[in-house]
């Protein structure tokens, strides 16, 4: 009755002073000057009682997909309303550029380095003209949380490096099986024996969908997509989280997850992900384990309610603590529109966790008095 109540006079205020005081996952969802918010892909860091939320910056027409402006960031102090910030990572006009107009920059994550004092940005990078064959790790930095990023370099991630637990028969090119058909049982077989990171051993690993987790301790890891979307790396960064240390491992190999989003609780590391189906929705996954370097143990479809089988038409994208408590969740996601990608809209659900499992309720409105009441 409380939230009933909560939820009419949210609705009463928003008719009065033109501001939202509530969330409607996937409906079009306007900043503070009236336009649909672009920040697809994102993620959401907490600075000194402000929100910033970074994304992909997207555009009309089925080329919206490739970076034609950048990153963009929006600044918010209750969660509901944001004021644009503008593109705080530009593309250039440098043909010679990694980052030059065109290329394809997604799931830009910012996350401030204590010991620095910078803003650093991670996003999955792919070359102007190639398509998804380069699969880099692009890394920038800022000493503003509204920047501007100064773009330093990209990773093809462990370079030269066995992860962590890699059998030692598993590092001989003879083990490689050739001619194997996909998907069968001796293919993946052997993609769980290692046979791509075998082949990349020597030009770095595959990196595509990530996100990066800072733990308790203020060390950071960047998790991502990689072995052709057929396994997920967690890859320890530097201290100054600008670079790879020589520590990795896998998790799930062969299991074709992408969209990793992390969060913390209770000890215990939750880690939701999606299929891979390409721009179409798809089951999400839920893990969880008592180490970020596993084992991961697979919890199953973490959505309830309508069209859960399908993320409720969306994919993951990241998960954030609400006014930076470790106990309050927002799940992430995005609903794409790869035919007019600027039309994409967002879905944010609260998450709660049922006996270790994090769980995600379908709601069409709620408000941070949620979290409070349930």
């Amino acid at each position: 009755m409380k939230l009933k109540y909560s939820i009419i006079i949210s609705f009463l205020c928003s008719l009065i002073f033109g501001q939202n005081n509530s969330f409607e996952p996937g409906k079009l969802w306007k900043d503070t000057d009236g336009v649909h918010i672009n920040a697809h892909g994102g993620g959401v860091i907490f600075v000194d009682g402000i929100y910033y939320w970074y994304g992909e910056f997207k555009t009309e027409g089925k080329g919206g997909n490739t970076a034609l402006k950048g990153v963009s960031c929006y600044s918010s102090k209750d969660l509901y309303n944001w004021h644009n910030e503008g593109i705080v990572l530009k593309v250039e006009e440098n043909l010679k550029s990694e980052i030059t107009k065109g290329c394809i920059m997604e799931r830009p994550k910012v996350v401030f380095n204590k010991k620095t004092g910078k803003y650093v940005m991670w996003f999955h990078l792919e070359l102007k003209g190639k398509g998804y064959d380069a699969a880099r790790a692009g890394v920038a930095m800022s000493d503003s949380p509204k920047g501007p990023f100064t773009y330093k370099k990209s990773y093809r991630p462990n370079k030269g490096v066995w992860p962590i637990g890699f059998k030692e028969e598993w590092k001989s090119a003879s083990a490689d099986q050739k001619n194997l058909k996909s998907w069968t049982p001796e293919w993946l077989t052997a993609i769980e024996n290692g046979m791509l990171v075998r082949r990349d051993f020597e030009k770095g690993q595959m990196s595509r969908d990530m996100t990066i987790y800072v733990d308790d301790d203020e060390k950071a890891y960047l998790i991502h997509s990689s072995e052709e979307n057929l396994t997920l790396h967690i890859s320890e960064l530097t201290d100054d989280y600008l670079d790879f240390t020589d520590k990795w491992t896998r998790m799930s190999p062969a299991g074709h997850n992408e969209a990793p989003a992390v969060f913390k609780k209770d000890g215990i590391y939750y880690m939701i992900t999606s299929g891979c189906t390409g721009w179409d929705p798809n089951e999400a996954r839920s893990f969880k384990s008592k180490s970020i370097w596993g084992p991961w143990e697979s919890l199953g479809n973490p959505c309830i309610g309508k069209d859960a089988e399908l993320t409720f038409h969306s994919q993951s994208t990241y998960i954030f603590p609400v006014l930076g408590k470790k106990d309050q969740f927002i799940f992430m996601a995005d609903r794409w529109k790869p035919d007019n990608p600027i039309d994409g809209t967002y879905i944010w659900l609260p998450i709660k966790i049922n006996k270790e499992k994090p769980i995600l309720n379908w709601l069409d409105k709620w408000n941070l008095a949620y979290f409070r009441e349930n």
